[in-house]
């Protein structure tokens, strides 16, 4: 029978029309049904056009469905991938600014600290709504793949309240991946190990990664049978180009002898140490691109990327469909899994799953990151191990903060909310408790519209708002745009 994959937050146009292409690009799903599922009319039928005319003009028999009606969208479906950011880039803008007036200087904003806790609030309960859709009307079994940040508090969330079977999907590992075979490659042929003009595939360097999504560590790095950990510090501080964009991700390689899936601008928003002197700011980051540790970043990226699209749609519906095949493949995660489940074709990646015992050292109850394998008897994920102790130590402080943010999510918890951003690592390192306090009653005034599950106490913190600011009690904010900020540039100015 022909697969239907429901899609739910489709009008994200790069990242639904690419996994349109990775699911196609497998000859046995040649005929998948696609329920494209979007709050947004205007951006579901600008995605939905873009891949009617993509499969068209492949000669694909695959079909495309688009929905306003989440419920529609999983009748039936044999898988859902969700790719939602709830309250878009308003509150994303919340997520940012609100911070910085109290201090608190972030890149990303989407995983931990104050705006990443406050992602949770907003996203949780939207994605529990798809778990409860999942159990009543999709295929029984249906696999519920989540791309949705903050990774680990939503995967936890629908594991331990949602009821319905989840993968949490990212691609971080794949990218850090081949940051290693790149310094694998400039080591061997320095060595005269291998030629100068070959190029080394990621997968030529065998990789094992664990602990916690964004913060998960390289544990094993081996080339040709031979243990590159040991050289891994000096590789990257001699690379031409990390060694300027990823300082954050260097020195904590040199303190802990690991390396770090993320990038250098969300590694440094989720540890106390390199953003909280604004003063000092500047020697961990480089602001060549977004990732490596701008303020704000990811929301001015995602701001000219929509602004883009809105203006560079036409011209993409006037060029060339591009050609569906196996080798113009992505490599993220969805499509292989599907293939694995469905064909037997084994398939080995990164997923979060409910640990389980797989980290010791990590509680049994959290969302790790580690490897998986995928084949018609499921997702396996075998156990790891004892992380090294520091990397164990910066994983466990930030479970505890994604416990509370995510219990507090679903219970509409304030108090719970509230212990959650003054146990966060950067937060903690710059506020005191009753800035913490006030930031996150400002936070939950600022985004009423998105937290259901506080309907009840909105009007409380908007009220001791007002007694503080009327009493003289309010703690002193700051007009502050970060130690890294760049302003937001026109579509044509992105364009050059």
């Amino acid at each position: 029978m022909p697969l239907k994959i429901a899609m739910i937050g489709a009008g994200s146009t790069e990242f639904t029309r690419r996994l349109v292409h990775d699911i196609l690009a497998v000859p046995e799903f040649a005929d998948t049904t696609f329920a494209f599922m979007d709050i947004s009319q205007r951006n579901l039928d600008m995605v939905t056009r873009l891949c009617e005319r993509d499969i068209r003009a492949n000669g694909l028999p695959a079909k495309v469905v688009p929905t306003t009606d989440q419920r529609e969208a999983i009748t039936d479906a044999d898988y859902i991938l969700c790719t939602i950011r709830q309250g878009g880039l308003e509150a994303f803008q919340l997520d940012i600014d609100i911070p910085l007036k109290y201090g608190v200087d972030q890149c990303v904003g989407d995983t931990l600290c104050a705006g990443g806790i406050m992602y949770a609030q907003r996203t949780i309960p939207v994605l529990l709504g798809i778990c409860n859709d999942i159990r009543e009307v999709a295929k029984p079994g249906a696999l519920f793949l989540n791309y949705a940040n903050p990774m680990a508090m939503n995967t936890w969330a629908c594991s331990k309240y949602g009821g319905v079977r989840t993968l949490g999907l990212c691609h971080g590992v794949q990218h850090t991946h081949a940051q290693i075979a790149s310094c694998v490659e400039m080591w061997a042929k320095r060595e005269g190990l291998i030629p100068r003009d070959y190029e080394m595939r990621r997968q030529e360097v065998d990789v094992v990664a664990a602990g916690l999504n964004h913060q998960t560590w390289f544990i094993k790095v081996e080339w040709r049978g031979r243990d590159m950990l040991p050289l891994l510090l000096e590789l990257f501080t001699q690379h031409p180009e990390y060694r300027e964009t990823e300082k954050v991700r260097i020195d904590v390689l040199r303190r802990f002898g690991y390396y770090s899936t993320e990038s250098n601008g969300h590694l440094s928003e989720y540890l106390p140490w390199y953003r909280k002197r604004p003063d000092e700011m500047m020697q961990w980051i480089d602001l060549s691109w977004w990732v490596h540790g701008e303020t704000g970043g990811y929301l001015r990226f995602s701001t000219e990327d929509r602004n883009w699209f809105e203006a560079d749609f036409p011209r993409w519906m006037a060029e060339e469909p591009p050609v569906i095949s196996a080798e113009k493949r992505s490599e993220e995660h969805g499509s292989y899994i599907i293939e694995a489940l469905e064909t037997g074709r084994t398939y080995r990646g990164h997923f979060n799953v409910v640990n389980e015992g797989r980290i010791p050292n990590l509680p049994a109850d959290c969302v790790v990151e580690i490897p998986g394998y995928v084949d018609r008897t499921g997702v396996n994920s075998p156990v790891v191990g004892d992380l090294p102790l520091a990397c164990a130590a910066t994983c466990s402080a930030s479970v505890n903060v994604q416990r509370m943010g995510m219990e507090a999510a679903v219970r509409g918890g304030v108090t719970l909310l509230k212990q959650a951003m003054l146990h966060d690592p950067l937060v903690g390192a710059v506020c005191n408790p009753e800035e913490v306090w006030q930031m996150a009653d400002e936070m939950l005034v600022a985004q009423a519209e998105w937290l259901p599950q506080y309907a009840a106490e909105i009007p409380r913190a908007r009220a001791r708002l007002e007694a503080a600011e009327r009493d003289g009690t309010r703690v002193k904010i700051r007009d502050y745009q970060g130690a890294a900020r760049l302003p937001v540039r026109t579509a044509g100015e992105a364009r050059h």
